[in-house]
């Protein structure tokens, strides 16, 4: 495991940095209101390109050479792909049922959002912390995919308060709170270095696993709605894209580590 005098520093400054980066799409939306819904797809196929390469390019061989045998590591994984099902299940909340324009948006769909998107903050916040202290290139790169899948994430959620009717500032306020907690999941994950020492290739084999549902179940679903002709070929090619820019990222720094 990584250490260093200011290591608690920088993983709450990338911290903070997925947060900022991750709200900047909602905060265009707020200004101007009309980023078209291929936008969001667009992005949301890059991210979940992001993720996949993230997840077995970067974590699952990083978890293996932190001494996780290859059978425990992948248990590990499908017991995060499971958590995460379950977790949304519980909420009653995904990013497709939030994003459908089928049907009209509903306060009471608000609370779920935002709790959802705190559960979220909370968890990239622990994701970006315990890769860090693996190694901090590894946790740069996982920086870059949080805030790769939020992007498209808080672009729709700020949409469907637009739509509810919620004030501009309220929407502000209630996405501030809840990025905030993202800074909770690192503190505690930081704290708990210790305990998570002792298992740590099976807790980045988790992270793994959540990656991978994410954007197996929440985005690629999603993606597959807008399959018109050339800009269905389009979005495969951004999915490819940041596959392509995640494999060089991870090649990069391995040589320069």
């Amino acid at each position: 495991m990584w250490y260093s005098e200011n290591m608690l520093g920088q993983i709450l400054l990338y911290t903070a940095l997925g947060s900022i980066v991750s709200l900047i799409g909602g905060f265009i939306l707020l200004a101007t209101r009309n980023i078209q819904p291929r936008v969001i797809h667009g992005l949301s196929a890059f991210a979940a390109g992001v993720l996949l390469a993230t997840a077995f390019l970067d974590l699952l061989p990083e978890a293996l050479e932190e001494g996780g045998e290859p059978h425990g590591v992948l248990l590990f994984s499908l017991i995060g792909i499971i958590i995460f099902f379950l977790t949304e299940r519980f909420l009653h909340w995904s990013h497709r049922h939030h994003h459908t324009d089928s049907e009209p948006a509903k306060k009471p769909v608000i609370p779920l959002i935002i709790f959802g998107d705190s559960m979220h903050n909370f968890i990239d916040g622990a994701v970006i912390a315990i890769t860090f202290m693996v190694d901090p290139n590894l946790g740069i790169l996982s920086t870059f995919a949080v805030a790769a899948h939020e992007i498209p994430q808080e672009i729709g959620d700020f949409g469907v308060m637009l739509k509810a009717g919620v004030k501009k500032k309220k929407i502000l306020i209630f996405n501030l709170l809840s990025a905030a907690v993202a800074f909770v999941g690192a503190i505690l994950a930081y704290l708990m270095g210790s305990f998570i020492e002792q298992y740590l290739s099976f807790i980045v084999a988790l992270t793994a696993g959540f990656f991978i549902y994410i954007a197996s179940s929440d985005i690629i679903p999603d993606i597959h709605e807008e399959n018109k002709g050339k800009f269905a070929i389009f979005e495969s090619m951004l999915l490819m894209l940041g596959i392509l820019i995640l494999y060089f990222a991870v090649t990069f720094l391995e040589h320069s580590h």
